[in-house]
């Protein structure tokens, strides 16, 4: 750490560095899971504008035990420090605010940490445009440059850590026009071409290999061209593969998408110098058994595509189809006797014939030459067949004979070829796999995903977690954990527009090193860290609870401006109250009482319980997909969701207190006992903030149902824009409500279904205009784009997203991906569509506001009950309504 700095300006920077503002995007996800940190999980990464790339390559490093550790513990005192900074050293800088990332990455309660001080330093020495995307290898080499220039001793420059992590050697032998060379470099990442190979394997061996055997040296044995050995390996092991290459037609870059493979362990004993005599033995018997494999390829296609013509066909159906022309001619109706005599005949020219005849014991039983080959179809059929004009039972015998033989002998032939090609390719496959090549495994510890083209796209990385045993995602401030197979279909390439663009290998002894790491080694890490450092995690904690309670509180001091208030609200339960009220004044008139006002008195606590008790019942019902209570009355709502006694009591005395309730003398009375109690209720009695909470919660229900139905109306009209706006703010509204119980809001999953259905739905209305090449529809498409699907999907990502909706986000994508270097598209639209894609790739990069949808005016029970009964029952039944 530096602690030689003055501690008052290191203070100021932390707290600059450190002010977040809270989030002011409606919608975002307002659930503590959602920005908490849950135990010793990796915490995500802030996208502060095409920075994705940051996070793929800083996530890959900081999970490497020996590289946290060294960054963790860098320290620079004295006069080395003030000599480098008055250098104008960047990179000391990007030291002190990678130090205190990486502290946070390690302490922080929040679920993703914001790097915007360390990026600040690197765009400055990328010398580029502020929202450019960076290359991963152009940033790799640039953050590797930095670390080796920091962690530089002046005394002894051989042992630099960040060299001996991350650098190696290799020795590179030749022959260049008859002169033979030799030389030793050091490379960082290693560089692979992806085009033209299968594997990660293939693409090594061409890289140590160069050049043919040339005609004029092949006589004197000498190699034209080049060999490269590693002569030292680094611990990390970092591949930079090779997937742009400049089209020269279109003059703009193309990314390569063919398929690559790669193993989870690579032995890299075949690439090493020591190995250098075993492997060019085995080089050479490789060499040697490809040319045996195209010689025997070459064999197989002669028989598989014979003819002297442009059409060519395998020679065993061919001789099928001679015999089948024979058989038709034969295919006549015969005596048992002639039958027999064939028979016999075909035996003797079988006997006369046995020293040259090949038979296949593993023919198939119509091919079996002990039966003879007869027609298929019924007589009709046959006769409409080509057949020979004349042909004696003599000549048919001995040409099927024949025929047959030879048909056999082929067939034997291809059997033989093709098991000779498998076991060919056996030995080439198992060529390195000697238990003396498989000395110095390497482990796959991360892999850095590019989705897109050359010119836009997005980055995340998948990393092995060691202590859980795992691979887990990190996509921006999204970690997640993920699988094999999944790694496999978005990396290896072939299928979609995602693969993998940087393959880091670890060592044994950095696997075994890590091995040693267990969940909630974060913690004992960051009480191992200077004082600074903790004090640091401390203060940044701190703010954050402090940035949740200032949310806490202007969450309670919204007032809803849809809905009305706990006492307006009454005015939608007078005829449920009145029923009530009427019952009562019936069951009090029969019976005597010596004084008015314990008549009235009597009434109001009937009345009281008889309203508390239907309610109650109400609250107990099951409810059905055409029929939610809550929406009957508040109270429902209530006691459905345990609120406190005081709370419903207040708020049936308030509802008793209705001056719209005395339509009569009694009711007038009732109305004046229910002030009369209100006013009795002292402030220790009733928690009024707790009070307006809860109201304020039934006024929020109401809304998103009433959001809910309107966007499933217009859903169903094929109103999706309008649908789409109204369902996105009844989700983001509902989950603020199921964070404090599962009947607070509504049905969730019944939300993001439709909006998921309309979002589809808009973005293929939203391309089909784009690629209209009209200005106005292309226009009109570019704003359903940016006004209403990058919105909401970069709302569905702040949150926990579900399968459902990350493939349907995968669709679009793929959609819009679809059309970059169409030959046939525009060039103003190409560059249009290059535009518009880094916001759709990765939509988090910037703060987006999803404008609010028309008010609605406020809904009676009875109105709102009947709405959601048509709608639920239109959704089952699959039929638009319209509710007036």
């Amino acid at each position: 750490m530096f602690c030689d700095r003055p501690q008052e300006v290191h203070s100021a920077e932390n707290k600059n560095r450190s002010k977040r503002k809270r989030c002011e995007v409606w919608g975002e996800n307002p659930k503590q899971s959602d920005w908490r940190r849950v135990g010793d999980w990796p915490v995500g990464m802030k996208n502060i504008g095409n920075t994705c790339w940051f996070s793929a390559v800083i996530q890959s490093l900081f999970q490497l035990p020996e590289f946290r550790r060294l960054v963790l513990g860098y320290s620079l005192k004295g006069l080395a420090f003030l000599l480098l900074v008055m250098q104008g050293k960047r990179n000391i800088a990007f030291m002190q605010e990678l130090q205190c990332l990486f502290a946070l990455m390690l302490g922080t309660r929040r679920k993703f940490v914001d790097p915007s001080a360390a990026l600040e330093l690197l765009r400055d020495a990328f010398r580029s445009a502020e929202e450019q995307q960076q290359d991963v290898s152009e940033f790799t080499h640039k953050l590797l440059d930095w670390l080796e220039d920091a962690f530089q001793s002046p005394a002894d420059k051989s042992e630099n850590p960040m060299v001996q992590l991350f650098y190696g050697t290799f020795l590179t032998e030749g022959v260049h026009e008859g002169n033979t060379f030799s030389k030793i470099e050091t490379f960082g990442q290693y560089p692979l071409q992806v085009n033209g190979y299968r594997n990660l394997n293939e693409c090594l061996e061409g890289a140590m290999v160069e050049g043919e055997m040339d005609e004029e040296t092949a006589t004197q044995s000498v190699k034209y061209g080049q060999e490269r050995w590693f002569t030292k390996l680094p611990p990390v092991l970092t591949f930079e593969l090779s997937r742009f290459e400049f089209n020269q037609s279109l003059g703009q870059p193309e990314k390569i998408h063919t398929k690559l493979e790669f193993p989870q362990t690579i032995y890299m004993d075949r690439y090493l110098y020591c190995s250098k005599e075993l492997i060019q033995m085995k080089r050479e018997e490789m060499k040697r058994l490809k040319e045996r494999m195209t010689v025997l390829q070459q064999k197989l296609e002669r028989y598989m595509k014979y003819g002297s013509g442009p059409a060519r066909f395998p020679l065993p159906d061919m001789l099928q189809y001679v015999l089948e022309f024979i058989a038709t001619k034969s295919a006549v109706p015969v005596s048992p006797e002639c039958v027999s005599s064939a028979q016999d005949s075909e035996t003797t020219v079988l006997q006369s014939q046995a020293g040259s005849s090949v038979l296949l014991a593993n023919s198939s039983p119509q091919k079996k030459l002990d039966v003879p080959l007869q027609p298929s179809g019924s007589p009709a059929e046959i006769s409409e067949r080509p057949a020979p004009h004349e042909v004696s039972e003599e000549e048919m015998n001995l040409v099927r004979t024949c025929l047959q033989r030879w048909r056999n002998e082929i067939e034997q032939d291809v059997q033989d070829l093709k098991e000779s090609i498998t076991r060919v390719n056996l030995s080439i496959e198992q060529m390195y796999c000697d238990p003396l090549l498989q000395q110095v495994p390497y482990h796959l510890h991360a892999v850095l995903v590019h989705e897109g083209q050359a010119n836009a796209g997005h980055y995340w990385a998948y990393i092995y977690d060691q202590p859980r045993k795992s691979w887990l995602k990190y996509n921006d401030i999204s970690v997640t954990e993920s699988s094999w197979e999944e790694l496999e279909r978005d990396s290896f390439g072939g299928s979609k527009n995602a693969s993998a663009y940087c393959l880091m290998y670890i060592s044994d002894k950095v696997s075994n090193e890590d091995d040693g790491s267990e969940v909630g080694q974060f913690q004992k890490e960051v009480e191992a860290l200077p004082p600074e450092l903790r004090h640091y995690i401390q203060e940044d904690n701190w703010r954050l609870e402090q940035e949740a309670e200032e949310w806490e509180e202007e969450q309670s001091c919204k007032i809803p401006q849809m809905e009305p208030s706990a006492a307006s609200e009454s005015q939608d339960l007078i005829p449920s109250l009145q029923d009530t009220f009427k019952l009562c004044i019936g069951s009090c008139r029969i019976q005597a009482v010596r004084s008015v006002d314990v008549s009235v008195r009597v009434f109001y606590w009937q009345a009281f319980h008889e309203e508390y008790s239907r309610l109650y019942l109400l609250s107990k019902e099951t409810p059905t997909p055409q029929n939610d209570a809550r929406l009957q009355h508040v109270l429902v709502y209530f006691l459905q969701n345990n609120a406190p006694k005081q709370v419903v009591e207040r708020t049936l005395l308030e509802q008793f207190a209705d001056k719209n309730l005395s339509y009569d003398e009694r009711s007038i009375s009732i109305m004046k006992v229910a002030r009369a109690k209100l006013r009795e209720i002292g402030p220790d009695e009733v928690d009024m903030e707790e009070y307006k909470r809860w109201h304020e919660d039934y006024s929020l229900f109401r809304k998103v149902s009433v959001y809910l139905l309107t966007g499933l109306e217009l859903y169903q009209n094929r109103k999706y824009q309008e649908s789409l706006t109204y369902l996105v703010y009844a989700y983001q509204s509902n989950t603020a409500l199921l964070m404090k119980g599962t009947n607070r809001g509504v049905n969730e999953s019944l939300i993001a279904l439709y909006r998921r259905k309309c979002l589809l739905k808009l973005n293929e209305v939203a391309a089909s205009l784009f690629v209209s090449c009209e200005e106005a529809r292309v226009a009109e498409g570019i704003s359903i784009l940016n006004e209403l699907i990058i919105p909401c999907m970069h709302l569905m990502s702040t949150c926990d997203i579900c399968q459902e909706d990350l493939d349907a986000i995968e669709v679009m994508r793929n959609r819009w991906c679809s059309y970059l270097g169409q030959e046939d598209m525009d060039a103003n639209l190409q560059m249009k569509l290059g535009e518009l894609l880094p916001r759709l790739l990765d939509c988090s990069a910037e703060v987006i506001v999803l404008k609010e949808p028309p008010k609605i005016r406020p809904n009676s029970p009875y109105d709102l009950c009947s709405r959601f009964a048509a709608v639920m029952e239109s959704i089952h039944g699959a039929s638009t309504v319209t509710v007036k």
